[in-house]
């Protein structure tokens, strides 16, 4: 039997820390995207990643191939990230889930729920041969996603993208609901931005900046994002907004990745004894807090993510060859209708 690799041989062979290796493994910042996939892929040749030896990938593909009707699936996995936010109880989360368990109760598939082991291979914990499917819900680390793709067992993936691994995936069309939600901003007299979120930190924040920047290159508007809005730091929001607020620094418009970067922003400002939205206006995404005082947010319908990643994947269980999709799911603009356009 072979024995187990570790991360000390993989340190070994890239020449590098394992401090290093383990944070690149396990999908974590701090690591460049080339040097990740050196490590991933050496990781790789040593046989680091679990492989079954009872099936190869390419007789289950087989397998699946054979499939014509959703009667035959009995059991769907829904693999959750170890992460302490992302799971059945979020305010975004939790809506996803709902969408997926509720399209399979309807199609009378049983679901089987995990979070993803810290160190053990996925299939030490379950028996793949009792999987025909799996949806992964959020931000899966690359070790993971890898394993199961050597599976050979179908796959969806909701809300994530990762460069090292090739899947069917659902989104929001973040993009482009950024860009509506900033020309009605636009169209209000607004002129001056900033953006908040850690664009590293989501497929989704990644996609909604793009949306930003776009909309204010379409309006010939100056981009004069202060950079530590976007980067790690947009994640203790109340160590860099008081600075802006003693120096004046203040946009008109604070355009956040999701409602949450709002309510902390919101309640930093408060904090320094400012009110909102008199001082400056504030957008959200995803409509987590209705009750938030924002300009407006993005509705984004989450359990009809969830009921089109099933969709997807009994697709791809039957058509198993076809080239990989990525759906968008369109979102709607919430507006506050209370609130002023851009002062004269």
């Amino acid at each position: 039997m072979r024995k187990k690799v570790t991360i000390q041989e993989i340190a070994d062979a890239v020449g590098m820390s394992k401090y290093a290796v383990s944070r690149a493994l396990a999908g974590k910042s701090g690591v460049s995207a080339e040097t990740r996939q050196l490590i991933v892929d050496t990781a790789q040749k040593l046989g680091y990643f679990a492989k079954r030896e009872a099936a190869s990938p390419f007789l289950l593909q087989n397998r699946f191939a054979d499939q014509k009707s959703i009667e035959t699936i009995e059991t769907i996995l829904i693999l959750f990230p170890n992460v302490r936010y992302q799971n059945t109880e979020s305010l975004y989360w939790g809506p996803v889930f709902n969408g997926i368990s509720s399209a399979l109760n309807q199609r009378g598939i049983n679901i089987l729920t995990l979070t993803e082991p810290s160190g053990d291979s996925i299939f030490t914990l379950l028996n793949p041969d009792g999987i025909q499917g799996i949806i992964a819900v959020g931000s899966i680390s690359t070790p993971i996603l890898l394993e199961l793709q050597q599976s050979g067992i179908p796959i969806v993936i909701v809300d994530h993208h990762d460069e090292q691994f090739h899947a069917d995936s659902i989104f929001t069309d973040n993009t482009n609901s950024m860009v509506e939600l900033m020309k009605e901003l636009i169209k209000a007299g607004f002129t001056n931005f900033q953006f908040i979120g850690n664009i590293r930190e989501a497929a989704s924040f990644k996609d909604r900046w793009l949306g930003f920047r776009l909309a204010l290159e379409e309006h010939n508007i100056p981009n004069q994002q202060n950079p530590r809005l976007i980067g790690p730091e947009a994640d203790t929001i109340y160590t860099v907004l008081p600075n802006m607020a003693r120096d004046r620094q203040l946009p008109e418009v604070f355009v956040c990745a999701n409602d949450t970067y709002a309510f902390f922003a919101i309640e930093t400002l408060k904090n320094e004894g400012l009110s909102v939205p008199e001082v400056c206006q504030f957008t959200g995404f995803d409509y987590t807090y209705p009750d938030l005082a924002l300009y407006a947010t993005v509705d984004v319908h989450k359990e009809v993510i969830g009921m089109r990643a099933v969709d997807q994947l009994l697709w791809r269980i039957a058509n198993p060859k076809l080239p990989y999709e990525r759906r968008l799911i369109g979102a709607s603009i919430v507006r506050r209708s209370a609130h002023p356009s851009a002062k004269a």
